[in-house]
């Protein structure tokens, strides 16, 4: 019975598991911010290269 009983409080304890969730929401923020600055990166790059051409210069390629 002292088996189960160990099995059984190593099941309730939550210590490591609030750290390892700790780093997956870190991970997670890191992945939607580099998606976020890579997709209005683009965006901000075709805006500029519109007001260029409208002004007269040649968007670089």
């Amino acid at each position: 019975m002292t088996d189960f009983n160990f099995i059984k409080k190593f099941a309730r304890d939550e210590d490591g598991a609030t750290a390892i969730e700790y780093g997956l929401f870190a991970a997670l923020i890191a992945a939607i911010l580099v998606a976020t600055v890579q997709a209005l990166g683009l965006q901000v790059l075709s805006g500029f290269a519109t007001v260029l051409t409208a002004l007269g210069g040649t968007a670089p390629s």
